[in-house]
Parts: C-alpha cells; structure tokens; sequence
C-alpha cells in the first residue's frame, strides 16, 4: 500500500498523474512537465511536499545534540532561522542533507527527506544513544505525520500568501520564518525556503488542515497565474540550481566535501559524528568533484551516463542527474569528474546510448532568477 498525503484527493480532483514516489503516491505533473516549470519560472508554482519527515528535538541539551549530529554549526542559529545542513555516518558518507529550524532556545524541527525519514530517524536515535554516554536531556520523535507541507514557489509567491496571513511576510528573509496563523485561524510554520531556486515559502499545517490551506492558495492564487506542480518540474527546477538529490548526487558514501558541500561543514565547531574521514578529505582534497555541464549537441544526458575524456578513451565519472533545461533549452547534467577535468571551459564527453557525445563544464547555477 502507496502512502498518501492529506492532499491526495486534490491531485485527483485536479487530473494530477499519480506515481509512486519512494513509497508516496504522488502527482509527477498536472498540466504538463513544461507548462509547471514555466509558470513557477514567471509567476508561481505550488507543490505538495507533505511526504517530508519532520523530527522535533527539544530539551536542554538539543542545541549540543543537533550540533554533534550534522556538520553545519547550530549554536550559530537564532530562534526563527533556518539552516541547511548534512548529517554524516562513522564513514563520512552523508546520511541526508535536511533543513533545522529553531522555534525556540531548546525546541528545534528538524525536516528532513521523505524516503528517508525512517533510515535518518533510525540514525539520529543510534547517535542520541552514544551523545554523553546517553545521558543527554533532550526528546526526540518524528512527527511526521502530523504536518502537511505545502510549497509555494515563484516571483509572485509573496503577494499570493500575503493574501492569506495577516503576517507580514516582508521582514521573513531567506532562510527565516514566523510561526503564525494562515486563513486567519490555522497556526502555521511559514519558512522562506524552497528548492526550485525561485522566492518562495514553505508553509507548515496541521496534517488536517492541508486541504483547505492548499484549495485557498489556489483560488487566490490562480489568477495571478499559479499551477500545480508535480515532481516532475520540482526535478527540473532544482537540476537547473544544481541543487543536489539524496539518491542522485548525495549517498551514504558521499563526502561532503567532494560533493561541493563544504560551505555545510564547520570543521571549527569541534567534533561531530563522521568529522575524521571528512576532515581527511578536506585535507588532502577530493579524488571526485560534482560539476555542471553541457552537452555540445541535442541529445539529453541522463542519470547514470558515462562521461570520458573528450577523445572517448578514458572513463572519468558518470551524470547523477540530467535534462533538457526548460528554461534555457540547453542539454545540461551534474556529474562527478577528478578535480583535474572539474575546471569551468573544460571539455569531455558523454556516453549517450553509445554515442560519445562532446560536452563541457560549465559554470553553476544554469539558471539565475532575474528579480
């Protein structure tokens, strides 16, 4: 049995095309790859990311605790701040890259990626075990349930939920947010955060309450021209950033370091689960770099396509992900070279179908918002 979100009943009362997504029944698109991706790129796109898993740690010792667990510096956060981040295993491979934001001086919502919540909460309650001998004071639950999580993403964005919350949303910066109420009485987590490289808030709601909270953003929002989105232009969009996927360009095997995460590792904050093998890398420097490129021709790369030399003869790495990008027409893709082959202007090729098709690295973002 497909898990569902509170929203289910809208994808289908709006024709979404539902798949199975890590175990989630989801709409990969509506109106249309393309048409999703456009609108969120000129006006505003609005996305179901209810499947997410969101973990609270609260107590006197969650500040210490999150700060041991992830790599990123935690202590620096202020109450309603955001910060991305990894958590890494005894390797240095990371576990997944997940959002923390601190509701109060002890209280924290951890969000991280919806296939998984299981593996991370497993991983965050071995290390609560092994944190000061287990003696720490602190809870830790998922809460995932209990959240519906509705993106809305675009250069209209703003004016769209200003609509809906008596909230000022101007003072909420990147990477902050308020806890208030949304259509006057519903209490909310509005947080300026997204994945799809556009202004946007993620809005927070009881598990309930998503249906009403979603149906609003869509009257309010259609005539300013908002779609739905699925998965599909969710893909799209966060390729076009370079913004990388647990499962594509981030494994348990995956440094951070190599995986160009660096400015997430806090090597001056002290220990933290799986800093030796990462503070090694950081030392003598990757033998992998994740890069940007573009094909020199009109075929598309696509995850797990070789890439070689550009005379074809010698394996470098292989595309994590890859695309058409709707908004600049290129034929782009992430993949991991040796750092020899990872500066921009440099050419290789790519593997497409057996074909050694002539490509180049390239400098990232492939897509910048013009507002």
């Amino acid at each position: 049995m497909l898990k569902r979100t509170a929203l289910f009943e809208e994808h289908q009362r709006l024709g979404g095309r539902l798949i199975d997504f890590g175990g989630w029944e989801l709409p990969v698109q509506y109106t249309g790859l393309l048409d999703e991706h456009t609108a969120c790129r000129n006006s505003c796109g609005l996305f179901d990311v209810s499947h997410m898993g969101e973990v609270h740690v609260e107590g006197t010792d969650a500040e210490s605790f999150l700060n041991y667990l992830v790599s990123n510096n935690v202590t620096k956060l202020a109450v309603g701040q955001a910060q991305y981040t990894v958590m890494c295993n005894e390797k240095g491979g990371i576990v997944d890259d997940l959002v923390i934001y601190r509701r109060a001086q002890d209280r924290f919502l951890v969000v991280v990626n919806a296939s998984n919540t299981e593996k991370d909460f497993s991983h965050m309650q071995a290390v609560q075990k092994r944190f000061k001998n287990g003696q720490a004071q602190f809870s830790l639950t998922n809460e995932s349930a209990k959240y519906t999580q509705i993106a809305i993403q675009g250069r209209k964005a703003s004016e769209i939920l200003q609509k809906l919350t008596e909230t000022p949303l101007s003072p909420i910066i990147t990477y902050w947010f308020a806890e208030c109420k949304i259509l006057k009485s519903i209490p909310a987590i509005i947080a300026r955060t997204g994945y799809t490289g556009e202004d946007g808030f993620e809005v927070y709601v009881p598990w309930e309450r998503g249906p009403e909270v979603w149906r609003a953003m869509i009257e309010t929002g259609s005539p300013l021209g908002l779609k739905p989105c699925g998965l599909g232009a969710r893909d799209t969009l966060r390729l076009e950033m370079k913004y990388p996927l647990y499962g594509n360009e981030l494994t348990d095997d995956t440094n951070p370091i190599e995986a160009g995460l660096s400015w997430v590792v806090k090597l001056d904050k002290g220990d933290f689960f799986g800093r030796p093998p990462i503070d090694a890398m950081k030392t003598a420097g990757p033998k992998r770099q994740l890069v940007g490129l573009r094909l020199l021709d009109k075929r598309i790369p696509r995850q797990h396509y070789k890439v070689f030399t550009p005379d074809g003869t010698i394996e470098l790495g292989e595309v994590t992900s890859g695309t058409q990008s709707p908004s600049t027409k290129e034929n782009i893709a992430i993949a991991y070279v040796p750092p020899a082959y990872a500066k921009i202007g440099t050419k290789i090729t790519v593997d497409v179908r057996g074909a050694k098709v002539p490509a180049e690295i390239v400098a990232t973002p492939f897509y910048k918002k013009d507002y």
